[in-house]
């Protein structure tokens, strides 16, 4: 808690984040011999699930109360072309280089891809915009940050996909209308409502009227809406990621400019941290016990192109078209960072399907988090400050809180 706490002061001006600090403490503390037990996320399996399910709706309500655009189309165009484009691409084509690379089974390729189309919202602090009204919301830190709240639920529907090819539902007609029907429209719209809902429901009770619950300044209520809008989703058989993220969404566009926004941004904040601690520390642990251990030099090549091809890749491809200098699309699609999403969506899958042995994919997937963490942790916020200098000396190319699809007179670059 001390490190959580000294850590964004102390580790300003090292090329160090407080992830790869756990990670390593993680390592150096499991390594000692001191500790008996082995938090191998392989024999963990359902607390591995339950523990990292809790630390992203955790984060997917603080990353939802800290934007501050309001919902649309127009303005949140980067954030569709990530999800419809990027998200797609990145696990169309993780999945064929499990196939075709690792010799992976149609069910266990479509796993890896769809654990590692997730844009990390624990991990992706450095790159997210800033605590709510802040004023620190360039279109690079708004696509990450939405891009990080959707793209985790709208991955579930592949999960499913690789859940039904591993029980040999693919080759039948009722398992494929059953995944498009319920998997991917029903789920999507039960998580959708019940988000727009309980956020609609919580900012009246919060906002309106002298009683309002915000003048209680508790940021307690936080993770209290949070639990209320994952638990009405999953009654209704939705998607809860959704419904999480949604809620904070509509929770601070009720009353956009009040304080109360920082206090529960704040209190999901030092949750989310502690947790990160938690998870990574035991991730380290992990590692330095043999997750690795079935790893080969075809695996690495495989991880190495994930993180440094495809997700980059998909991200520019995505960018088309778009008004952004080409300085931004390359940041967009370079700090696509994969972490603690990935496990959750891997230990659900190997939980809910029969995947056979999944120790080499465990062990793939470990190695792509390990090199998230260190590469985008290094370069993540070198990168975005030197984008805010750019920003400062530069005019903006399109107006504030929008990204127009071809401003007058604007030019690429400008």
């Amino acid at each position: 808690m001390l490190l959580v706490s000294w850590a964004p002061v102390g580790l300003k001006r090292l090329p160090l984040t407080l992830a790869i600090l756990c990670v390593a403490l993680g390592v150096l503390v499991f390594s000692s011999g001191l500790m008996a037990f082995d938090p191998d996320p392989r024999t963990w399996d359902t607390a591995t699930e339950r523990l990292t399910e809790l630390v992203v709706i955790i984060s997917l309500m603080g990353a939802g109360l800290k934007i501050d655009r309001p919902p649309g189309w127009r303005a949140w165009s980067t954030t569709w072309r990530l999800l419809i484009v990027a998200m797609p691409l990145t696990i169309a084509a993780t999945a064929w280089l499990g196939w075709a690379g690792l010799g992976f089974s149609l069910a266990m390729a479509l796993l890896f891809g769809a654990s590692m189309a997730p844009t990390d919202p624990v991990l992706a602090s450095d790159v997210q915009v800033g605590p709510p009204r802040s004023g620190d919301e360039d279109e690079v830190r708004f696509g990450l940050t939405s891009e990080a709240g959707l793209n985790d639920a709208l991955a579930f529907p592949f999960v499913h996909l690789a859940i039904l090819a591993a029980a040999g539902g693919l080759a039948t007609q009722g398992g494929l209308l059953d995944w498009l029907a319920v998997k991917v429209g029903w789920k999507l719209l039960a998580g959708l409502g019940a988000g727009v809902l309980v956020g609609k429901a919580l900012g009246l009770m919060l906002f309106r009227g002298p009683r309002g619950l915000s003048r209680l300044g508790d940021g307690l209520i936080a993770l209290a809406a949070t639990l209320i809008a994952y638990a009405v989703a999953e009654l209704a058989h939705g998607y809860g990621f959704l419904a999480v993220f949604v809620c904070a969404v509509m929770i601070r566009d009720s009353e956009r400019d009040h304080e109360f926004h920082q206090e529960m941004h704040d209190f999901s904040d030092q949750i989310e941290r502690l947790l990160m601690m938690l998870l990574l520390v035991l991730f380290g642990g992990a590692l330095a016990n043999g997750l690795l251990a079935s790893l080969t030099w075809i695996d690495a090549l495989v991880g190495l192109a994930v993180v440094f091809v495809v997700r980059p890749v998909a991200g520019l491809l995505s960018m088309i078209g778009s008004a952004q200098p080409l300085r931004e699309r390359l940041l967009l699609a370079f700090l696509g960072i994969r972490g603690v999403g990935s496990v959750y969506y891997l230990a659900y899958g190997i939980n809910h399907g029969a995947f056979g042995n999944s120790e080499r994919l465990w062990a793939v997937v470990g190695f792509i988090i390990l090199l998230s963490t260190v590469v985008h942790g290094v370069t993540a916020a070198p990168l975005m400050e030197r984008l805010t200098r750019r920003r400062e000396t530069t005019p903006a190319a399109f107006p504030e809180g929008a990204a127009p699809a071809n401003p007058p007179g604007s030019k690429d670059g400008d």
